[in-house]
Formats: structure tokens, sequence, C-alpha cells
């Protein structure tokens, strides 16, 4: 299946958008988008800043396959999941820092700024014995973009789900920044002056 220009343009944009932000090393992270009974794919070890149109891969929904298996991203098997799990049409993953990085220390990150707590609340936190690529992995994030827009695994990245690949990217750039603001208060030492995520109970989400 050769992909339009279109969709291509679609990956491209994520893709460097990602790059210049640097949410991923050069040939990590991974997007992908549901059309009809098949997922467009990047390519394992792509780099996303400079895709090209061979870069996309397409596989089957529902089964796995040989030839895809060896060729397309490493955590396949998640997307697939996400797509027959969830109202997901699009997904995002990459390793952002803040947000991974205060996966290693809090079970969740309950949002503590303006554009966080309107539209996220909370971002679930799920841990995996194997957390790359894994079945383990591929279970606990369907499950969880159940009831939310993304998730973080432990040490590895977020997973952000979204109508189209726009979309999804906005959900993780909000989601990213809402963790460096966490983050950065940290490395402040000081006390909120108001805490609006235990006020309203974000945790409950």
């Amino acid at each position: 299946m050769n992909v339009d220009t279109e969709t291509f343009k679609s990956f491209d944009l994520v893709g460097k958008d990602l790059s210049n932000r640097g949410y991923n090393s050069s040939h990590a992270g991974n997007l992908s988008m549901k059309s009809g009974g098949r997922i467009i794919i990047t390519r394992r070890s792509s780099m996303l800043g400079w895709l090209q149109p061979e870069d996309l891969v397409t596989i089957d929904l529902e089964e796995e396959d040989a030839h895809s298996s060896l060729i397309a991203s490493t955590e396949s098997n998640v997307h697939r999941n996400i797509y027959m799990q969830t109202d997901a049409m699009a997904v995002v993953h990459a390793h952002a820092p803040a947000a991974t990085a205060l996966s290693m220390v809090l079970d969740e990150i309950t949002c503590i700024d303006g554009e966080g707590m309107l539209l996220y609340k909370k971002i679930p936190v799920v841990e995996c014995d194997i957390p790359v690529g894994s079945y383990e992995v591929a279970g606990k994030v369907a499950h969880t973009l159940r009831n939310y827009p993304a998730v973080v695994v432990r040490a590895h990245g977020v997973f952000a789900k979204g109508v189209t690949l726009e979309d999804a990217l906005g959900v993780l750039t909000g989601v990213e920044q809402a963790a460096d603001i966490i983050y950065r208060i940290r490395l402040m030492g000081l006390p909120l002056k108001r805490d609006y995520s235990k006020e309203k109970g974000f945790s409950d989400w």
C-alpha cells in the first residue's frame, strides 16, 4: 500500500516537530495512524526528523505477519493493541524527557499548571518488567488509554492518542509541558502557593 502525499506530510510534520523539541534521540520514537483495516506506522529505527516515504510501513490491524514484524517499529504490537482496544485513530510515542524522568519517581503525574489541569488532570504511569515493545506494555498502555488521552511507561516514554497525528502530537506536547513545569518547580525546591491538583482531587480521576 502506497502512502498518499497528504498522509506522508502529516507523518513528516509530526516527526520533525518531535525531533526539533528534542523529545527523541535520532532514531527513536514512532508514529502511526489507523487506515481501515490497516495501520500505517513508521519503520523500525527510522529517523522521525528526516522521514522518507519508504519509512512508512503498512501492517494488518489485527494480525502480525513475519515480514512486517521485521521492518515495522518495534512498538508495532503496542500500537496495534491501542487501536483494537480504544477509540484512537492516531498514536504518537516519544521519549519526552520530563515526563519520562518524573515517571521514575512518581506513580502518576497530577498537573499543576493551568493548561494541564484543564486538559489532562492526571497522566497515569504504568510499570512493566520489559518497558520497550513487550506484550505487557501493549496490554497496560492500551488498557489505560481507554480512559486517558496519554500514558507514561515508567523509564521509557509517553504514548498519546488522537483523532489525527497532529491531535495526538498536541496531547503529547501538552503532557510534556505539564511534566516539565512540575520538574522545574521541584528544582526550585519551593512550596507551591496553591496546589490545585490536591484541592480538586486529580489523583481520583
